[in-house]
């Protein structure tokens, strides 16, 4: 089967293309600008056009394309999508095409959905199986230090995955195995109330077979920094025990405890400097708990956040909760809101709207000046932490080159 992915070196679809590929199937495509996942694409040997999403490069692959698998950010007038329908080819978007390689190659999925700390517990769960041996195969929207964001090996029992519930992908599937985070509210573009992304999650438990939602074991268990961090690691103990309850639990907790992280999930760049995908206010205020226990092991005399807040339409919905989020943070400098699939008709709050009640919030570009405060920050002593989904963790990547 020839598979073309529009969007593939991006997170969401760059594992997908991976596991595809190492499953044997043809895989190639495209993206408007080189994603996350690009390298890893090219070392497997996946044919990636970089640039204008024009549909030229679409048909000089079309004779014998069966499946056309695009990003839930592809606009429905896209020119490639728009291609590849009027040539009558399958198009669907990812969860489709997850859907079918599960089926077809007779995994069992332990899904893990949520709407925070997913990536962080999926990744922990593929690391202690990885390091047991297991026959997994997986797919996690983040970068891996330790192994390909996603695999596939013939023989392979399981398939472990971080299920999405944005645009509502997480309901094409039926695990085996589905881990359950935490559920707040979120992504009001798609679900227009919480009643609604509750109901959601609820459809997802039904059609699973086993649901794990509380782990049983302590949390005392684990010494990782943070709570948020060793309740993930709760999670994935509980998640691997349920895989092969013959494991040692000893051995597992062991693992779990020297778990190196993942890109984008309180990553450290450099000494007292750190990015995290964290945008949802809960998920911000457990990031800075962990940011906290770091600062206190490293000997740092605080910790100062840098915050890029991402849609509009979400700071609607999450503005009235973000005072009691920031109160353990030292800093806050607050960068305008990444604009991304947005109402028109809705006004853009401001920084300084945002920020309103919180204590010594500052308002900052993303330019220079705010590359020196974050230095000078951390060379007072106070561990800097970059909180973002959108393109400040690149601007600080390239920054500190």
């Amino acid at each position: 089967m020839n598979i073309y992915i529009s969007g593939i070196s991006g997170t969401g679809m760059g594992p997908l293309a991976l596991m595809a590929k190492a499953a044997g199937f043809n895989v190639c495509g495209s993206d408007k600008v080189a994603g996350a996942i690009l390298p890893e694409l090219q070392k497997a040997g996946i044919e990636v056009f970089i640039g204008e999403q024009d549909g030229e490069f679409l048909k000089s692959k079309l004779d014998g394309l069966d499946w056309f698998c695009y990003t839930s950010a592809l606009p429905s007038d896209h020119p490639e999508l728009a291609l590849a329908k009027n040539s009558g080819i399958k198009c669907t978007k990812r969860d489709d095409l997850t859907a079918f390689l599960v089926s077809e190659l007779g995994l069992k999925m332990v899904a893990v959905a949520g709407t925070h700390g997913k990536t962080t517990t999926t990744s922990m769960i593929i690391w202690v199986a990885l390091k047991l041996g297991l026959p997994v195969s997986y797919i996690v929207g983040t970068t891996l230090g330790f192994a390909a964001s996603g695999t596939y090996h013939v023989g392979d029992k399981f398939f472990i995955y971080e299920a999405d519930e944005y645009d509502r992908n997480f309901l094409k599937y039926h695990p085996w195995l589905s881990v359950i985070t935490t559920v707040s509210y979120d992504h009001a573009d798609i679900y227009p109330s919480r009643e609604d992304y509750v109901s959601a999650f609820e459809q997802f438990k039904s059609q699973s077979e086993m649901v794990i939602e509380e782990p049983s074991v302590s949390l005392e268990k684990f010494k990782l920094a943070g709570e948020a961090r060793r309740y993930d690691a709760a999670l994935a103990y509980e998640a691997i025990l349920k895989m092969v309850p013959e494991v040692d639990d000893e051995k597992v907790t062991e693992l779990l405890n020297d778990f190196p992280g993942v890109g984008r999930r309180f990553e450290r760049l450099t000494d007292g400097i750190y990015t995290d995908y964290a945008h949802h206010p809960e998920e911000i205020e457990a990031t800075i708990d962990v940011a906290l226990d770091e600062a206190k092991l490293r000997g740092y005399k605080g910790v100062a956040v840098v915050y890029q807040p991402h849609q509009n339409v979400r700071q609607h919905e999450v503005r009235g909760e973000y005072t009691n989020t920031f109160r353990k943070a030292d800093k806050v400098l607050w960068l305008p809101t990444y604009l991304v699939r947005e109402d028109p008709d809705l006004k853009v709050l401001t920084p300084e709207e945002l920020f309103a009640g919180i204590d010594g919030a500052e308002a900052v570009e993303l330019d220079d000046e705010l590359f020196s405060r974050i230095v000078a920050l951390r060379d007072d002593g106070y561990l800097v932490i970059l909180m973002t989904a959108g393109p400040a963790d690149g601007w600080l990547r390239k920054k500190l080159d």
